[in-house]
């Protein structure tokens, strides 16, 4: 089965989840006709003096981490996301921004970025083995994975990297084609998805992607600016995806991670 690059490093993540979550145990979720994008800032606004990018490890430091979001796992992206632009190629350059906002890359033009994974607990992770029923085991599947990038701008650049975005949903509207570390995908169609009004602006989409040929399953993505740092939300979920359904982004951490935003 083939998927979108965040597609495929989510099921991953969310089957190395479920065996942690079993290991733990036995040792001690818009709308396509909705509003997409949400402004909040008057036309006058960009008179504010020049905005200067935070740094790679300033965001870093601005990823939520363990403890921030109740019944959450934060942990590095490092070793599970892509690391450059490089390793994420579309066939149309305007669907870029989309391709690297879902892998939690920067959708605009900086080399300051950051990103992490936030994943959340099973409920039956804290119970005992022995009294895990199989409705118990089941729902160990369905995991939510978020990856969550942050990217930092000079200037107007962050603007750019939403309108970018919000461009890249018109212009890709039909689908286009993704290829991540040697792995081919289609994504057939993007439309507009109801975005969380987070932040100074905010886009959301929702893209559908070819299953080899099984079906499509649908996959959202929201991109929220706040000042001149963008934080983009990807979320995967394998009993969702399983069902044909698509992964709603929990609104809990889209709203704790704007607002450790500067």
């Amino acid at each position: 089965m083939k998927r979108s690059s965040g597609a495929r490093i989510g099921a991953t993540l969310a089957v190395s989840a479920l065996s942690l979550a079993l290991i733990t145990g036995c040792s001690d979720n818009g709308s396509d006709d909705a509003k997409g994008t949400d402004t909040k800032e008057s036309a006058g606004a960009s008179s504010a003096p020049a905005a200067k990018a935070l740094t790679s490890a300033e965001l870093e430091k601005l990823l939520l981490a363990k403890g921030d979001v109740k019944d959450f796992e934060a942990e590095s992206g490092d070793d599970t996301l892509p690391k450059s632009k490089s390793e994420v190629k579309t066939d149309k350059a305007a669907c870029d921004p989309l391709a690297w906002a879902t892998a939690a890359l920067a959708p605009g033009d900086t080399d300051a970025n950051a990103s992490n994974t936030l994943t959340a607990k099973p409920s039956a992770a804290s119970k005992d083995p022995s009294k895990l029923t199989d409705a118990d085991i089941e729902n160990a599947f369905d995991v939510s994975i978020t990856f969550v990038g942050l990217s930092s701008y000079d200037g107007d650049g962050a603007e750019k990297a939403l309108k970018a975005v919000s461009d890249g949903v018109t212009a890709c509207s039909g689908g286009y084609g993704l290829k991540a570390e040697d792995e081919s995908s289609k994504v057939t169609k993007v439309s507009t998805a109801k975005s969380s009004g987070a932040g100074d602006e905010s886009v959301a989409f929702a893209e559908d992607v070819d299953m080899d040929g099984e079906g499509t399953a649908t996959f959202l993505t929201e991109v929220v600016r706040k000042g001149n740092t963008v934080a983009t939300f990807y979320s995967v979920n394998l009993a969702a995806l399983g069902k044909g359904g698509k992964t709603e982004i929990p609104a809990e951490l889209v709203t704790a991670q704007v607002a450790k935003l500067k």
